[in-house]
């Protein structure tokens, strides 16, 4: 019941990688596919949203 389908699996290199810090970053291509901003400032955000000012530069 635990287990995810192989479809919901994040793959690394694709989804995301791990910073020289050890932190895992979620690339353009993992964000486009969630489908939605998650507003947190993310490094390859496709929305182009702005954490310092709260708004989307990417209409």
């Amino acid at each position: 019941m635990n287990e995810q389908n192989n479809e919901n699996k994040l793959k690394e290199g694709e989804d995301f990688y791990y910073t020289p810090e050890g932190y895992k970053c979620f690339t353009e291509k993992f964000h486009l596919k969630r489908g939605y901003c998650c507003k947190s400032g993310c490094r390859h955000c496709p929305y182009g949203f702005d954490k310092k000012t709260g708004t989307n530069k990417k209409p």
